[in-house]
């Protein structure tokens, strides 16, 4: 890692394929100098090579590393891609100056197709428990894998290992419907309801966080895969006004205000972003804005008491005023999260609530 201002906030988010967070290296937990850092795959038990700060240890063997890199505004994009440039990995043994390891065995990845992959999910299970064995950690999933062979699921062998009959197969297919109707009321009760915002500051992370709720994990995969710890970032997310109601910009226009004294509480900083409600993308606008966030303040307009407005419509305003403030809404459902990186204690703990989206009459 390069050494980065101490003013820009970064972190490199790990994760395993579980997507368990398994390490963070960045501002919050290692600091803004350089450094170098090792991660290791299950079973690994060697000392810390010399000059590797830290190990961080995967439960699978392969894992990801998510990069986030803060962007003052659109004038600083040079200056993240010259430390993006100064981001480096390499295997062990370059870092080391030593010869290669024998390479891996080559694997033969199944071609996954998106229309068909709840039909064939059971296929893909056994393909990827290979790459995530049931040691360190892990280990407490031993009875759940024990489970998972009286169905013919085996790591890395063709599903089904045992003869199925139709009645098991139906059994099965009703088990998912019903698996994805928990995992869609999971996602309803999952955090507190604040102001219409779910704000979900527990039960996200490593496995530990999680503590063997698989429905909660699925959960939010699906809402928000790859999330990070809440001590890391905090995402308030909503579909709804303050008073219940589904947003939506082709039916009428919204309004968030923080007031001067109750912006996000962050060491870092904070976002809202737009999307559309039936995609979860962007939503495409002629200003080419996203999402408003802390660095945009100097731009935006801010009233007489301190406080900023947040003007939710799909159609621009023609008050100047509102134009500077102009999130621009999608002709239809909205879908809104906010990003609260590396938030203070007061969002972890409840103190600070997002203020409701209000619909203007």
């Amino acid at each position: 890692m390069p050494e980065i201002e101490k003013d820009r906030y970064y972190a490199i988010q790990l994760t395993s394929q579980y997507t368990f967070n398994f390490g963070y290296i960045g501002s919050r937990t290692t600091g803004n100098g350089a450094g170098c850092y090792a991660v290791a795959g299950p079973g690994w038990t060697g000392d810390t090579p010399e000059g590797v700060e830290k190990v961080f240890v995967s439960e699978t063997e392969f894992a990801l590393a998510v990069y986030r890199t803060q962007l003052f505004n659109a004038a600083d994009i040079d200056n993240v891609k010259a430390i993006q440039a100064k981001y480096e990995a390499k295997p062990l043994s370059a870092f080391l100056g030593e010869p290669a390891p024998a390479a891996a065995p080559a694997i033969d990845w199944p071609a996954i197709d998106p229309s068909t992959e709840k039909k064939d999910v059971l296929s893909y299970l056994p393909f990827l428990l290979q790459f995530a064995p049931p040691t360190g950690p892990a280990a407490v999933e031993d009875p759940l894998r024990a489970k998972f062979a009286t169905i013919g699921i085996e790591s890395g062998k063709p599903f089904p290992t045992i003869a199925l009959s139709d009645a098991d197969k139906a059994a099965m297919a009703e088990a998912g419907t019903a698996a994805e109707a928990e995992i869609k009321a999971k996602i309803e009760s999952m955090g507190k309801l604040v102001n219409g915002w779910i704000v979900i500051t527990s039960g996200i992370g490593d496995r530990e966080d999680y503590a063997g709720d698989w429905a909660q994990r699925a959960g939010v995969a699906v809402a928000g895969i790859l999330g990070n710890d809440p001590v890391e970032a905090v995402y308030p997310l909503t579909r709804h006004d303050g008073d219940g109601q589904l947003l939506d910009g082709s039916t009428a226009k919204y309004t968030l205000t923080f007031p001067k004294d109750a912006f996000p509480p962050v060491n870092a900083f904070w976002s809202v972003t737009m999307y559309d409600g039936k995609t979860q993308l962007l939503v495409e606008n002629p200003i080419d804005r996203y999402l408003v966030n802390s660095p945009m303040l100097p731009e935006l307009k801010l009233a007489a008491d301190g406080s900023l407005t947040l003007y939710i419509q799909k159609d621009e305003p023609t008050d100047p005023d509102q134009k500077a403030n102009w999130l621009p809404a999608p002709d239809g459902p909205i879908y809104m999260v906010m990003r609260l990186y590396w938030p203070k204690d007061e969002v972890l703990n409840g103190s600070w609530s997002p203020p409701a989206i209000t619909r203007v009459e």
